[in-house]
């Protein structure tokens, strides 16, 4: 069983909680699973982007300036989507890291999407917000910035 949830601009509310949660969130045995693979996506883009692009992440909220202007390079040098995919994955695994050390929040995975759960209960999507970036609407530093506030 998965569950279902609703999107609002770069947050997304549960509907129903997951398989084996109380929807108070997951369960001790499921927060590893649910954080490998973004926590994983983030550090290989933290890698990359130090050995490639000559840009030094380190999980700052002030770093997450940086990567909406390098999203916004590779828009602007007209990149297909399907060519820069796995980056945008990786910079918002990174965006979601980020929002996760900041705020005590923790990774929450459904369906096969993965999402940021703050301490309010609400879930950010980062992922998608990196998606919104390359298309010219969103903003991964203003993402954090929100999620973050009133921590």
């Amino acid at each position: 069983m998965t569950s279902e949830a609703t999107v609002t601009s770069g947050t997304t509310t549960p509907t129903t909680p997951a398989a084996g949660t109380t929807g108070a969130g997951p369960t001790v045995a499921e927060r590893p699973r649910a954080a490998t693979r973004p926590v994983r996506w983030a550090a290989d883009t933290v890698a990359v982007m130090r050995e490639g692009a000559r840009l030094r992440l380190d999980y700052s909220p002030q770093s997450l300036w940086r990567v909406d202007r390098m999203i916004d390079g590779i828009r602007g040098e007209g990149a297909p989507y399907a060519a820069v995919e796995t980056v945008l994955r990786g910079l918002g695994a990174y965006a979601g890291e980020v929002i996760a050390r900041e705020s005590d929040a923790e990774w929450w995975a459904t369906g096969g999407d993965h999402w940021i759960r703050t301490r309010d209960g609400r879930l950010w999507d980062p992922i998608d917000e990196a998606r919104r970036c390359f298309a010219g609407d969103g903003s991964l530093r203003l993402l954090c910035r929100e999620a973050t506030a009133g921590r």
